[in-house]
């Protein structure tokens, strides 16, 4: 199934405009489903024709939705599946501009269900909530309720599809009498070719967005930090977020509360890849999750001359002698998981590693799988050796210089930016050497920082671009 091609660009008044709403099952566009649809086809400033109908979600209907709209399990009973209804919506909206409030809402359900049909849904669209805050800027409150109460409009039932999308052309015909038809006209128009952009969004500042390396972020109201992100193409990297939105739940939450964009440009990809890490520990944005504070880290540390590894906490990643780290995992099961896993590749003894208890030999040893350090057929000595050679691949390495050195980048013009680490602990960046601060703050082991240059320094070998300071 596929959509209707766009129309032309033609002068509103030469366009029918359908003004829609949706009521769904909840907010993600990816799992919930549509529940009422309600569009009024206007040409000329009348309504020409409707398209309003229940309609039957196949899912369960949460009791807080229908506490809010007062459709139920029992209302969409018998009402047609939006299969059924599919072909008829589009051949109707065909022609059309779509007119809703946080129009990105609406449209990324359309397309979800046209796409869990096997179709694609494409339509002009006109978001009356980034409307609303260039006709009226200077307001901090631009929802579909505060409009209504703001120019004293009427809506015979709020939170139902039919006495929404009936406000919404209440909101038009008033800006129509109140806003000059040209500026509406050039407004709407220009919203088509920012047409992905989240509506809080200032669309001009994309303009300024650099193709360079760097790290951006995303902000919602009142500056609350959102999402932090890096590419070596801060616009293009960007852009894709507004583009995907309406296939990801989690894009989809961010870019509704996205009000402000910033960024800082990287000299290259090392630049970008440790600024982010940085800033996602001091802003801790809501919506970054592989990025977190290290506190719960767990390890297995080896003793010099013990027989097995014990489980340690972060504080054992920072140690530079008495023994040797292997591995960095978000919880205890997560650790002994990974160690198990390689007990079983490599025939070593469970029990004697400690992860069971009991004397003699082990339940692994009987099924062939152990090679006998539990009960003599191996000697301790040889299995901590084969233990060691297992964990290899996991050691986390020592810091391998005596105290700070800059990691130097070039940008493509070729001007250097110093990254400064020390003890695997990234403490900045700076265009020149003499920038760097004096040696002397206590430093502490940083999980992140330790995965990026360790990522890096295949292209750092045998060259002079690291620098010991100390």
């Amino acid at each position: 199934m596929s959509s209707a091609s766009a129309s032309p660009h033609l002068p509103l008044a030469d366009t029918p405009l359908i003004f829609l709403d949706l009521e769904t099952t909840g907010t993600r566009a990816t799992r919930d489903r549509i529940t009422e649809i309600a569009a009024l086809k206007v040409l000329d400033g009348e309504v020409v024709d409707r398209f309003v109908t229940l309609v039957d979600p196949g899912v369960l209907i949460p009791q807080a939705i229908t506490g809010l709209t007062g459709i139920s399990d029992e209302t969409v009973q018998g009402q047609p599946a939006f299969e059924t209804i599919a072909d008829e919506f589009r051949h109707w909206a065909e022609g059309g501009i779509l007119v809703a409030h946080n129009a990105r809402f609406d449209i990324s359900f359309l397309r979800n269900e046209y796409r869990r049909l096997g179709g694609r849904f494409h339509a002009r669209v006109i978001c009356t909530l980034r409307l609303s805050r260039q006709l009226e800027p200077g307001f901090h409150h631009y929802g579909l309720d505060d409009l209504i109460a703001r120019h004293g409009l009427s809506c015979s039932a709020r939170h139902r599809a039919r006495g929404d999308a009936e406000a919404l052309l209440t909101l038009w015909q008033h800006w129509s009498r109140h806003h000059q038809t040209e500026r509406i006209e050039s407004l709407a128009l220009a919203q088509e070719r920012n047409s992905s952009l989240p509506a809080h969004l200032d669309p001009n500042l994309l303009d300024e967005l650099p193709t360079r390396p760097g790290v951006y972020l995303f902000y919602g109201q009142d500056r609350m930090p959102l999402y932090i992100g890096k590419s070596i193409n801060l616009r293009s990297r960007v852009l894709s977020h507004f583009n995907s939105d309406h296939r990801n739940d989690r894009e989809m939450k961010i870019m509704r509360q996205l009000h402000h964009l910033d960024w800082h440009e990287t000299s290259g990809d090392l630049g970008a890849q440790l600024l982010e890490s940085h800033l996602v520990k001091q802003l801790s944005p809501i919506y970054n999750r592989k990025l977190r504070r290290q506190s719960s880290l767990k390890t297995w540390w080896w003793r010099t001359a013990a027989e097995r590894p014990e489980l340690a906490g972060a504080e054992a990643l920072g140690q530079a002698s008495d023994g040797t780290a292997f591995g960095m995992f978000r919880s205890r099961g997560e650790a002994t998981k990974a160690l198990r896993q390689i007990a079983e590749e490599h025939g070593l003894c469970p029990r004697v590693l400690g992860l069971e208890s009991g004397r003699g030999r082990c339940f692994a040893h009987q099924l062939g799988r152990c090679s006998g350090a539990c009960c003599g057929e191996e000697s301790i000595e040889v299995h901590s050796e084969r233990a060691l050679a297992a964990l290899e691949g996991l050691r986390v390495r020592h810091w391998p210089w005596p105290g700070r050195v800059a990691f130097r980048e070039h940008d493509d013009q070729g001007v250097p930016t110093y990254h400064l680490v020390d003890q695997w602990c990234y403490l900045g960046s700076f265009s020149h050497l003499m920038e760097a601060p004096e040696s002397g703050t206590p430093v502490s082991f940083d999980a992140d920082t330790y995965r990026i240059l360790r990522r890096f320094m295949p292209e750092y070998a045998d060259s002079d671009d690291i620098i010991a300071l100390d």
